[in-house]
């Protein structure tokens, strides 16, 4: 059985990387989502085992310790994202093609990790004007915790030009179909 290929979208957040990532496991690339761990908590309707696995700071730091992650990053003082080896074999041995939402440090160092195996996308907002208006939009996170996002994208695209390929999200629709077809080339070759 063939393995899959493996598939990095990493952006800002609130750039609308996770939208277009869910529309596109909607379409027939084979694709299956690598579920991140992380220690931040739950949002609206999100579940354990099938949005990330949720796992407190000491649990995460355990899981570091023991090396049963592939990459991971401290994303804010206690605020981890990785992603766990179990998850990478679990979709590979079924030979699907395995979608990453990351952030940009991640995303560049499983890149680096898979070379050619891997297609790495950066999802990029039009302007941190709009990134600003899309976090206030969401109203899960308060004023500070915007501003520390906001803080924290003004870094993270200044590692865009490292990625095969940027998507700037002005439209979402223009957005979706663009990596369609960057993932459709990809897939096929």
């Amino acid at each position: 059985m063939r393995k899959g290929k493996l598939i990095i979208f990493s952006a800002p957040s609130g750039s609308g990387k996770t939208t277009i990532v869910k529309r596109l496991l909607d379409k027939d690339f084979k694709m299956e989502f690598s579920i991140s761990a992380t220690t931040r908590k739950p949002r609206g309707e999100e579940k354990h085992g099938k949005d990330y696995y949720f796992l407190s700071p000491d649990e995460f730091r355990t899981k570091v310790k023991a090396n049963e992650l592939l990459e991971w990053e401290e994303v804010y003082t206690d605020k981890y994202y990785g992603t766990l080896k179990s998850e990478v074999e679990r979709i590979t041995n079924k030979g699907c093609n395995i979608v990453f939402d990351l952030d940009v440090v991640g995303g560049l160092n499983l890149k680096k990790m898979y070379g050619n195996e891997a297609l790495a996308i950066f999802i990029q907002p039009p302007s941190i004007q709009e990134l600003k208006c899309r976090l206030e939009g969401r109203a899960t996170d308060s004023p500070e915790v915007i501003q520390q996002r906001l803080d924290k994208a003004e870094e993270e695209l200044t590692y865009a030009s490292g990625f095969d390929h940027i998507v700037i999200n002005n439209d979402l629709e223009s957005a979706v179909l663009e990596t369609e077809q960057l993932l459709t080339k990809f897939i096929n070759d």
